[in-house]
């Protein structure tokens, strides 16, 4: 496996097979160690920017964590990638993961993607039996503007082909089949398909250049967006829609949900997605329940939920935690703290709601230990 540094892996674009690869391969990055308040003062200048610097490194990239959301997406996710090994004669199932922003869609499809890359390479080698390399995963970001020609030759950038600038659109998929073929790829991500005027003629010709794929391409298809349902990746009748269709027969949506606090299960998930991550924090006067029990109704009501709002939040706590020596989590710093705008234009109304008792994220197994 690859041995790219925590440093290295903060100047990748997923988008090119190499760097995919040092995202994949890279091994897991060392915690730093928890210091106490008195060793932290004990240490020299240079130790201590040294400290700090894998601090940040460590605070910024904390996830991802296996939440249940997660962890049923990875399930639904291996059924239908390992359920794919269909003969090439046969066209192979699609998966759209389509749910809002802040829900954790590109951070768990990249951790799947990248365990998907680690098995076929333990399993069937760097190369193929033609003696090419073998590249499992093709990751392709789109644009507002993707048509095919553009689908394709993104998909030509990722493999680093020398032909990816010039031809037809025809002859780029053809070299993008080929690329494909020889490096047995098997699993094709499209990432922010929203972006896409799937109304518009552009977006009938990808959804026509999608079923080409899935047709001609021994990949599955793997497209994770916002909104797909109303931007008719899965509409059915109607004459400026029929030709999408198919691609909704073909297509299994899959969906993620933000975290509730209106059952007792939903906050007993919520409580312990919030222990996982005070655990994964260094910090020197961090203590148990920092996150869980002193600020759980209040990171509810700063992130109404959304795991990407949360890690933000507790992301840039701890930086600011770490520079101003604080060393700990806690309102009066958090409420220094800038969130996402749609959390802070939904935080007033739930605060008033959890602040009045009609709302509470504690499970009532913590309520009564407390």
């Amino acid at each position: 496996m690859s041995t790219a540094s925590p440093l290295s892996l903060g100047n990748l674009a997923l988008s090119r097979k190499e760097d995919f690869k040092a995202f994949a391969e890279a091994p897991r990055r060392t915690r730093p160690e928890e210091l106490t308040r008195a060793a932290l003062g004990a240490l020299g200048e240079a130790a201590r920017t040294k400290y700090n610097l894998l601090r940040r490194l460590w605070h910024a990239n904390l996830g991802p964590i296996r939440t249940p959301q997660l962890a049923y997406i990875h399930e639904d996710l291996w059924d239908i990638v390992d359920s794919n090994l269909q003969d090439g004669d046969k066209a192979k199932g699609a998966v759209a993961i389509d749910a809002f922003p802040g829900l954790g869609k590109t951070t768990s499809v990249l951790a799947f993607a990248r365990d998907f890359h680690r098995r076929e390479i333990d399993e069937q080698g760097r190369l193929t039996e033609k003696g090419d390399e073998r590249w499992p995963v093709c990751r392709v970001g789109l644009t507002g503007n993707t048509g095919m020609k553009d689908l394709n030759r993104s998909m030509l950038e990722f493999f680093g082909h020398p032909g990816h600038g010039r031809g037809t659109t025809a002859q780029l998929g053809k070299r993008a089949l080929d690329c494909v073929l020889s490096c047995e790829t098997r699993l094709l991500v499209l990432d922010d398909l929203h972006f896409l005027k799937w109304r518009h003629s552009s977006g009938i010709e990808v959804s026509n250049h999608l079923k080409w794929i899935a047709n001609e391409f021994p990949v599955t298809l793997l497209m994770v967006g916002v909104g797909l349902v109303g931007k008719g990746l899965f509409s059915e009748g109607g004459s400026g829609e029929a030709a999408l269709a198919q691609t909704g027969r073909r297509t299994t949506r899959l969906g993620m949900k933000p975290f509730t606090i209106d059952s007792e299960a939903g906050r007993r998930e919520w409580r312990q997605l919030l222990l996982a991550l005070e655990q994964r924090l260094v910090l020197a006067d961090k203590h148990p329940g920092m996150l869980a029990d002193d600020l759980s109704d209040y990171l509810f009501a700063r992130t109404t939920g959304h795991i990407g709002s949360l890690m933000t939040l507790v992301n840039r706590g701890c930086q600011r935690a770490v520079r101003n020596g604080a060393e700990h989590l806690s309102r009066d710093l958090l409420d220094k703290v800038k969130n996402d705008e749609a959390s802070e234009h939904a935080r007033k109304e739930l605060e008033a709601a959890l602040e009045k008792g009609k709302l509470t994220s504690r499970p009532r197994t913590a309520e009564r230990a407390a």
